[in-house]
């Protein structure tokens, strides 16, 4: 690993599919980009170049499903349309097979977008936001091309899955001059219910979320200034903000499966500013920054519920590797140094139906 800046062989996004057993990026220079899939399951990764006969836009936008296939999203004039690559043998070599989706029509001043990879890793899903109202829309695993699933007034960003089953998603919706993180029943006919409020005025934004154990990543201006917080998924207790997180524009990545109903002990991966790689447990207080290894593709990466984080890499001598490196242990505060008083309220019995509505500043 080197200290210095990373070599981006790539800026596309590096995308995981929802069981970690996929990725897909937009590989070559220039005007000759093409899809490429990652085989990250098994003893050593490798990829498949999925050319077509016409090379991809550097704006096409690439997500894996776990039954090896490819979702793709190519903007065509005002329409946005979806196929599906996959790798076809064939006596002359390998080819690639392409599945016509359908597409989504956008006016100006729209933006569309796909959602991260749904957790039963073959649906997904596409945002259309302009400045007054959001559709999604689903268009894989749907039968008759892309349909829309909910309508949600304001211009919507983001995007979280909240569960493992694929039915609460986070959007970041900005509506009257605030931006609030608000839950999307996908079960309920689309329904919105509020999901973040810290203060009435404040930016609120749902960064990243782990189902197993609530851990909630979230980046508000309620304390004053934009400052990365966590909470919990479904509890009263007040959205921390800790002085370890002062990090500037660092972005949460990955988060450490499997920690169930207990999410202080959950790792997470931040990419530093400068390019690092930041590793932090909420009990730890402390981030250890390391650094990322060259050619890391993206800011991405995969935690295994044993703790290991694995990024992806292309370099000229690996054009695809997987670097690994685990949350070390934090050191012991000294011993006259006293813990630091709780100044949490006890929670309640039971946890509010709407979670982290309404809730205090705290700055651990």
């Amino acid at each position: 690993m080197t200290v210095c800046a990373i070599e981006m062989t790539t800026t596309a996004p590096f995308t995981i599919s929802a069981d970690g057993s996929y990725a897909a990026r937009l590989a070559g220079d220039g005007e000759a980009r093409y899809a490429e899939r990652w085989t990250l399951a098994g003893p050593e990764p490798y990829a498949v170049p999925l050319p077509l006969a016409q090379p991809e836009e550097a704006d096409s936008e690439l997500l894996p499903l776990t039954d090896g296939r490819v979702l793709i999203h190519r903007r065509v004039a005002d329409r946005h349309a979806f196929a599906l690559l996959y790798p076809t043998g064939a006596a002359a070599g390998p080819r690639t097979g392409e599945l016509q989706l359908g597409g989504v029509d956008a006016e100006e001043g729209v933006r569309v977008f796909l959602l991260p990879p749904a957790p039963d890793g073959c649906a997904a899903f596409a945002v259309a936001a302009s400045d007054t109202v959001t559709t999604l829309w689903q268009v894989a695993g749907c039968a008759f091309g892309p349909q829309r699933v909910a309508r949600i007034p304001g211009r919507c960003s983001g995007g979280v899955w909240l569960d493992r089953t694929g039915r609460l998603l986070a959007l970041d919706r900005e509506l009257e001059g605030t931006t609030k993180a608000v839950a999307v029943d996908l079960g309920g006919d689309g329904r919105v219910t509020p999901l973040l409020q810290i203060t009435e005025d404040s930016d609120d934004r749902l960064l990243l979320a782990d189902p197993d154990s609530g851990l909630l990543l979230i980046r508000s201006d309620a304390p004053g200034e934009p400052r990365l917080g966590w909470g919990v998924l479904g509890s009263s207790r007040p959205v921390r903000f800790p002085e370890c997180l002062r990090l500037g524009d660092a972005l949460p990545f990955a988060v450490q499966p499997g920690q169930a109903l207990m999410p202080e002990t959950c790792g997470v991966a931040l990419r530093l500013p400068e390019g690092d790689i930041g590793l932090w447990r909420p009990a730890d207080r402390h981030v250890f920054r390391l650094a990322a290894p060259a050619g890391w593709l993206g800011g991405a990466g995969l935690w295994s519920p044993q703790g290991r984080l694995h990024l992806p890499y292309a370099i000229p001598e690996v054009p695809c590797g997987i670097a690994g490196m685990a949350l070390p242990a934090c050191p012991p505060p000294p011993v006259h140094v006293e813990p630091p008083v709780r100044m949490d309220p006890p929670p309640p019995p039971s946890p509010r139906p709407v979670p982290l509505q309404q809730a205090p500043l705290a700055g651990r």
